[in-house]
């Protein structure tokens, strides 16, 4: 039983003990079955007085501080406290969520009420502008924000008579709001001198604009519109926290233990003084009143519940009890009963009854109690104090035996030994005192070993040892009763343990989260019999581990309730229920333990729905004990597509440098080229970590992405369209179920999703502000008015849109383990499913938010792709073990064996499904996934003739799977799209890189070829002409980072990333000579003009070696490099070399010999090279951008013509810059398509064309070079700069200073402002019309032979200022 499972037993909570009175008001209401609806801890209790029941609504994860009741009395309305705190609307009979509302406040809902019809609901939050929002709750959407006061509010109604009405009431206001539109306009009450000014706790409304509020003296105000009316003075004698109105009239209570009630007309009716009833006391303090009928409901500041039959109210019934406020530490159960004891900081012990969950006996000690211990023949209490003093008291009475101070610090830990004869109390004077129980408590002996606290002690079942956790986290062993410390491990190797509560030991070695305090878990109590241990901690979490729990990383049943601390949990003498308390919402649960057998009766009962998926199977570790991830699913999950710097930084980053280069952006600079490049073709499809991501359109054209392009395929005509709307990678699509849409998901710190038109390649919605990092996965609904997307973040955020209004719907997390698919039900497109590592759920939409709950799959699986079926009910998904998993509803009715490895793409038909897996194999099964009825295999063997490329392996791993127009579409893990058609023949349309980084690109010098060589050890030669395939592939034992062509184009040499190079027949591929002479990878490489007799290779290890190519030798190394070479180029003679470093070093070496040349800058320029590749120097200085401390240039080509440079940088940029691009910051065409790094670039041999290759993206793309005059305008070309300057026109005077104007209101501290200026009587005279027109001239004149080459673009205003005027007349 040492293995990390969760156990197959559970908990379901049966009873809480408690009512949250303290710090809340109007929480406690009738509903319309009778049932009374209160809230405690985390959890709302519906609880049913007749037959002694409760139900629990425990859809929040922190303390609930806020209650309404709708008009209706079925549904309630709930608002926690939190960082995110949201909304609960439930519904009391079957206690699920109806919708959640979220995303508005912070810290808290201190507030809440339901309008008159129901339909909208009003919240204050705990942030510092107590918030009011108003909400159309059931489709969770806001209907107006406004900020309620700088004080803190208490209570909110809305006008029952008057709609659209508020009021609000708090720390010394009350406000009158009008809803109007979506705005929200308060009024703030005249207190005149009819009544003080003071703070209002409650209040109601009432007809003819009248309101009656409670005030903290007593008094009750009575508001006429927004005037204070008149006062009930001393309606209570102090403050008045609740005030009800109901068709009788009104009920009030106070803090003077007195209800009162009141006609319509607020007349007296009666007073109730539970103070003087037979179960008050003195300090009863009512916090909520509610009246109906003949009964009313008192909720109290000491989380009692009353209830009040109006014709016998001197004998209210006392319905439930609760510990008062302070921390709720010690818990004890009966050794042979089943009872519980409790004790708090409110000085009370109280003992509970397990099976009529009623408290039954009550005793208030002098101190605050911190921990209690039942002796094991149920005769003695013991309670350890927190002034260090314990006392023992008799179970059956109460009554005092002993009381005994030995220490100062306060008293933690009470342990009697399993044989009765001694009572081990552990202080904070970080020492265990053991007294002997017959001896009438008698100290014999002493534990003095500890330097920390104790914290958690067990006895041996022998009684001889004790073991002690201290809260240095130090595990310590003593002989018992002298207390003398074991040293020895061996003598304690046969020792039994009575109990398990310690937290420290090898038992429990499992049960500690990663990166916890010694002191997270509060308590542990192990079941022996039942093999299991219930832990409780510092987040609320009451938490299920098998028993012994060895190995770290054990996976747990969680459950959700507590709102903060848990102070304590054991097991029941019987181990039929578990206790646990806790400390700061001083409330009692019991929870009914599940066993194994009973559990599997179970399975088929809904869960007790919760939010955060109580009763989860989950982990705290990495580590599993499902069995191995398959290799290509681990790897996927490893992949983080967080960037350095995200595009949407750079306009932060430039203005970060605006400042620094403010005095080049005078300077004049170098303009943007004439001509412009256009997308014309790319190779590659992303493939690698993405499924489900290709699909036929309604014209029967393919629609795809890679990089950061949705690509739209014509098979018949072999071309491309771009979708260029993107600025990183896209990770995911959907198609819209007419196929004339598409949406789009990407990277981003702000990432967004498009949906856009196949046909016109234009954005129809852009969604943005809900995902953080990337968008991994989309789904449109049956009807396409949906779309649900998933995000990258930590919590995989679900998002619901309704995308052409771009408006969220819904939002949630989704799961801590990565998601890989999510689907809207075809039927009910309220509910969804997401799958993903270790996880199938099953969502559905509630207002602003969405409810999941796991599947019950026995065994926990990964699952890669997911699909409905023939009904709302029927779910089929495919696992990374090969099964196709077939549920209904949530629960897994049972698995059949599809592929040998993980189903990543499964595609539902009218009448069947076909699914795609890591074994190449295309599958088409029946409509129950009984019979297989086809297969295909992905084999080069049936690769028709009219294929655009070559199948790089057989059976490639399927990643997407789509059908139509009588074919079946598939993608895979290599790049490939391939058309399977239904007789068998296949096609290969598209085709690219596999995994790694593409960094290798050479053009042909003659011919419309380039050579590409990547990370995934292929050598690749394309053919760049309209045919676009892939001519030849070549494996490599290494992946490579550079290759050449030879002059003649005969040869192609190939730089591999373990120091060697090959060249090799640039016809067939074959080996004609290979070296190896470095260890590190190779950088570039490149023949010398005319008839190539050198190759120079530069490698990572900062040498470049010189062969003689004739020869085969090495005749030369160049030496001197910082760093290691990154570009290298000849001039034309053969005679140079230029390098570039990673240090950003320019070298000159003679060639061949390699002896380092240093040559003056003036006569850089002036050398004829063959080759411009080098990012560095002079003649390329603009083309570095202003945040080149965060992006590098990786990349140039010069054209042929000598007249064009393409740049390609790390942010995904292709440029085009004039030549040479002296001085700073040249301007330049920007183009993106790439999504990360562009790893090179590279013209063809007639500059028609350049050739770009990604990193990252591993795609090839092919631009088509539009010359001036033949260029359209198209959405991806624009002419940009890194820093404007004063030569792009400049502003008309009036222009610039209106955007000088600064409206900041700024407050003035004196009545008079300082008056600065010339008076009018000594100002110069305006000039007449005439000297303005000479002005005019002359100053037109000056400015064009100054600024010239912005074509006379700047227009000098006639209002010059005074300065100027003085200057041209000089």
């Amino acid at each position: 039983m040492a293995d990390r499972t969760a156990p197959n037993c559970h908990l379901r909570l049966e009873w809480v003990y408690g009512y949250r009175g303290h710090q809340c008001r109007n929480n406690l209401y009738y509903t319309a079955a009778k049932e009374i609806v209160y809230f405690v801890a985390g959890v709302g209790v519906v609880y049913n007085t007749r037959e002694h029941k409760q139900k629990f609504y425990l859809g929040h994860n922190d303390d609930i501080i806020s209650l309404a009741l709708h008009p209706e009395r079925v549904l309630v309305a709930t608002g926690q406290v939190g960082k995110e705190p949201y909304i609960c609307v439930w519904d009391s009979y079957t206690v699920q969520t109806v919708s959640i509302l979220k995303d508005v406040h912070t810290h808290g809902i201190a507030c809440l009420a339901f309008d008159l019809e129901g339909q909208c609901l009003v919240s204050v939050g705990l942030d510092s502008k107590n918030t009011i929002c108003v909400w159309d709750w059931r489709k969770g959407k806001v209907l107006a924000v406004a900020p309620g006061h700088t004080d803190r509010i208490f209570d909110i109604s809305w006008d029952l008579y008057q709609p659209s009405k508020l009021v609000s009431c708090g720390v010394k206001h009350i406000k009158f709001w009008s809803l109007c539109g979506n705005a929200l306009t308060p009024k703030r009450g005249v207190f005149g001198k009819t009544g003080d000014l003071q703070t209002i706790l409650c209040l109601a409304c009432a007809k003819d604009e009248i309101t009656y509020s409670g005030a903290l003296n007593g008094d009750i105000y009575v508001w006429k519109g927004i005037n204070l009316l008149r006062t009930i003075q001393g309606a209570h004698g102090s403050g008045i926290f609740s005030m009800n109105a109901c068709e009788e009239g009104f009920a009030t209570g106070g803090r003077d233990g007195c209800v009162r009630l009141w006609d319509l007309n607020f007349k007296p009716i009666t007073v109730i003084d539970l103070r003087e009833t037979d179960q008050g006391y003195k300090g009863l303090s009512v916090r909520s009143v509610c009246w109906r009928g003949d009964h009313i409901l008192v909720g109290t500041q000491d989380s009692e519940i009353f209830e009040v039959v109006v014709h016998d109210r001197n004998k209210p019934f006392l319905i439930m009890q609760g510990h008062c406020e302070g921390e709720l530490w010690a818990l004890a159960v009966h050794p042979t009963k089943p009872l519980a004891m409790t004790g708090s900081d409110d000085r009370s012990v109280r003992i509970w009854s397990l099976i009529d969950h009623a408290l039954i006996a009550r005793c208030n000690m002098e101190e605050p109690i911190r921990c209690a211990a039942v002796s094991t023949d149920g005769i003695h209490l013991a309670l350890g104090m927190k002034d260090g003093s314990f006392t023992v008291l008799r179970v059956r009475d109460m009554t005092e035996v002993v009381h005994i101070k030995d220490r100062k610090e306060a008293i933690h830990e009470l342990k009697y030994s399993p044989d009765g004869a001694h009572l081990a109390v552990g202080s904070n004077e970080n020492s265990v005192d053991i007294y002997g129980v017959v001896q009438r408590y008698k100290k014999v002996g002493e534990c003095m070993g500890s330097n920390s606290f104790i914290t958690h002690m067990d006895w041996s079942t022998d009684s001889k040892y004790l073991q002690t956790n201290d809260g240095s986290g130090r595990r310590l062993f003593y002989r018992m009763p002298s207390g003398k410390e074991v040293t020895n491990r061996e003598e304690l190797k046969l020792v039994q343990w009575a109990s398990w509560t310690c937290v420290l030991g090898p038992e429990v070695n499992g049960i500690w989260p990663k990166y916890s305090d010694i002191n997270d878990i509060n308590s542990v109590d192990g079941n022996f019999s039942n093999q299991v241990l219930v832990t409780a901690d510092d987040y609320g979490l009451v938490k299920l581990f098998r028993y012994p729990c060895i190995k770290k990383g054990a996976k747990f049943r969680k459950y959700l309730g507590h709102s903060a601390h848990i102070t304590n949990a054991r097991w029941s003498h019987d181990y039929q229920w578990v206790i646990t308390i806790g400390g700061a919402d001083h409330s009692v649960f019991q929870w009914k333990f599940v066993p194994e057998r009973k559990s599997k009766e179970a399975l088929h009962i809904a869960p007790q729905e919760t939010l955060a998926d109580s009763n989860s199977e989950e982990s705290d570790s990495d580590q599993s004990d499902v069995p191995e991830m398959d290799s290509e699913i681990e790897q996927e999950t490893q992949l983080t597509y967080r960037r350095q710097v995200y595009k949407e930084d750079l306009p932060q980053l430039k203005e970060q440098c605006k400042v620094k280069h403010r005095a080049t952006a005078m300077k004049k600079r170098e303009r943007a080229p004439a001509s412009g490049i256009k997308l014309h073709f790319i190779h590659g499809y992303r493939g690698y970590d993405c499924r489900s991501n290709l699909f036929y359109t309604q014209t029967g054209e393919i629609v795809y992405h890679v990089a950061a392009v949705g690509v739209v395929y014509n098979g018949q005509q072999n071309t491309q369209r771009f979708y260029m709307g993107h600025d990183d990678d896209i990770l995911c699509l959907a198609i819209h179920p007419l196929k004339d849409f598409v949406a789009t998901g990407q990277v981003g710190r702000d990432s967004s999703v498009h949906v856009w038109d196949t046909e016109t390649l234009k954005p129809i919605s852009v969604l943005k502000g809900s995902h953080q990092l990337g968008v991994c996965a989309l789904d449109f609904s049956a009807d396409g008015r949906r779309l649900v997307s998933i995000g990258l973040d930590d919590n995989h955020t679900i998002v619901l849109w309704d995308w052409r209004k771009g408006e969220t719907l819904s939002a949630m997390r989704g799961s801590k383990d990565k998601i890989f698919v999510v689907k809207i039900n075809p039927y009910l497109p309220d509910k969804l499913i997401t799958a993903g590592v270790k996880h199938m759920k099953f969502w559905h939409k509630a207002g602003g938010g969405l409810i999941g709950r796991k599947g019950n799959m026995g065994k926990t699986e990964t699952m890669m792709c997911a699909v409905y079926g023939w009904s709302e009910e029927m779910v089929f998904s495919g696992t990374c073990t090969g099964d196709i998993c077939i549920w209904r509803d949530m629960f897994l009715m049972k698995t059949v064996k599809a592929h040998d490895g993980p189903v990543f793409s499964m595609h539902a038909l009218e009448k069947g499904f076909v699914t795609g897996g890591k074994d190449g194999i295309v599958a088409l099964w029946d409509d129950t996934f009984e019979r297989c009825l086809k297969t295909y295999a992905i084999k080069r063997a049936v690769l028709a003739p009219g294929s655009k490329g070559l199948l790089l392996e057989d059976n490639p791993s399927i990643r997407a799977i789509s059908l139509g127009h009588g074919h079946i579409l598939v993608g895979t893990k290599n790049g490939e799209i391939l058309e399977v058609d239904k007789s068998g023949p296949i096609t290969l349309l598209v085709q690219g890189h596999m995994e790694g980084e593409v960094w290798g690109l050479a053009s042909h010098p003659h011919l419309p070829l380039c050579a590409t060589v990547s990370d995934d050890k292929t050598l690749r030669i394309w053919d760049l002409s309209p045919s676009h395939c892939m001519l030849a592939v070549r494996k490599l034992r290494k992946g490579g980072r550079c290759c050449c062509f030879s002059p003649d184009g005969k040869a192609l040499a190939v730089g591999l990333n373990d120091g060697s190079f090959i060249i090799v027949n640039a016809d067939t591929l074959e080996d004609l000579v290979s070296f190896h002479h470095r260890k590190d990878a190779i950088s570039d490489i490149r023949f010398s003009p005319g008839a190539g007799k050198y190759l120079a290779v530069a490698s990572a290890d900062s040498f470049v070696d010189i062969y003689n190519v004739m020869s085969s030798k090495r005749v030369g190394v160049c030496k001197g490099c910082l760093s290691y070479i990154t570009h290298l180029d000849w001039d034309k003679r053969g005679k140079l070399l230029q390098v570039n470093t990673a240090a950003k070093e320019q070298f000159f070496f003679e060639a061949p010999r390699g002896k380092r040349q240093t040559i003056p800058a003036s006569e850089v320029e002036k050398i004829d090279w063959c080759s411009w590749t080098c990012v560095l120097g002079p003649s390329v200085e603009g083309t570095w951008p202003v945040i080149s401390e965060v992006t590098e240039v990786t990349a140039a080509c010069l054209s042929n013509d000598r007249q064009v440079l393409a740049t390609g940088d790390d942010l995904g940029y292709v440029k085009l810059f004039r030549y040479p691009a002296k001085g700073k910051y040249a301007k330049f065409k920007r183009y993106v398509a790439h999504s990360t790094h562009v790893t090179n670039v590279r013209w063809t041999h007639n500059d028609s064309l350049l050739v770009t290759v990604g990193g990252g993206d591993t795609c090839l793309m092919i631009w088509a070079h539009e010359l001036e005059g033949l260029r359209e305008f198209k959405q991806c070309d624009s002419e940009e700069s890194d820093i404007e300057s004063e030569d792009d026109g400049g502003y008309d005077s009036d222009v610039t200073r209106e955007n000088e104007i600064s409206y900041t209101i700024k407050a003035l501290s004196a009545n008079m402002r300082a008056m600065t200026g010339v008076k009018p009587h000594l100002q110069l005279k305006e000039p007449s019309v005439d000297e303005r027109y000479s002005l005019l001239q002359l100053g037109k004149r000056f400015l064009i032979n100054l600024l010239y080459v912005i074509k006379f673009r700047t227009v000098i205003r006639a209002d010059l200022n005074l300065k100027k005027q003085k200057y041209f007349r000089c």
